[in-house]
């Protein structure tokens, strides 16, 4: 979702596609929208935006062909994009999401934390490493409840989080992120 368009996604497994139908529905009314096309895979796990900085995540969901088309639908917007290679999860907000205006919380073992030097970067307890997938609405973090040593991390540097109950989720590798779609209409 960026201002000016939604993207709507291809996700690479068929199962997931499913999805497809509803998101246009909504999104529709608000939106022009552009479509990702075969060859190209991309999950919006895998795409982080900060202002007009989108990371794309090169996962086992997103490749280099959907990562492409998303350039070519976002250039005339002024954004740019960066590939951040992705390992041992998902998706790029597996590992890091955004949790304050120039801060990011961080798995640096599934993500190259150089992509991200010019940020603040928290980096959650090794005891969790499925940690990193926080949700930014407004200025408050939503955070599950089952990450309690990165949670305290969060609030070590002062941010503000309202802790959820998101156990199930998490047992499929989801995250808040995963859940959402936000933007203003």
């Amino acid at each position: 979702m960026l201002d000016e368009t939604a993207i709507i996604t291809r996700p690479k497994t068929a199962t997931r596609r499913s999805e497809i139908p509803p998101i246009i529905t909504a999104l529709k009314p608000y939106r022009r929208l552009a479509y990702i096309e075969q060859p190209g895979t991309i999950e919006g796990g895998d795409v982080l935006r900060i202002g007009r900085k989108l990371y794309v995540g090169l996962s086992s969901r997103t490749n280099k062909a959907g990562i492409d088309q998303l350039h070519a639908f976002v250039a005339d917007f002024g954004y740019s994009i960066e590939t951040v290679e992705v390992k041992h999860c998902l998706h790029l907000k597996t590992a890091v999401t955004q949790v304050a205006e120039n801060m990011l919380l961080i798995n640096r073992d599934w993500v190259n934390a150089t992509a991200f030097s010019d940020m603040e970067l928290i980096d959650v307890e090794p005891s969790e490493p499925f940690g990193g997938n926080a949700l930014l609405v407004n200025q408050t973090i939503i955070y599950p409840l089952i990450y309690p040593k990165t949670l305290e991390r969060l609030r070590d540097h002062q941010l503000k989080v309202k802790p959820v109950a998101f156990s199930e989720l998490a047992k499929a590798e989801a995250g808040l992120t995963c859940c959402s779609l936000i933007f203003t209409a």
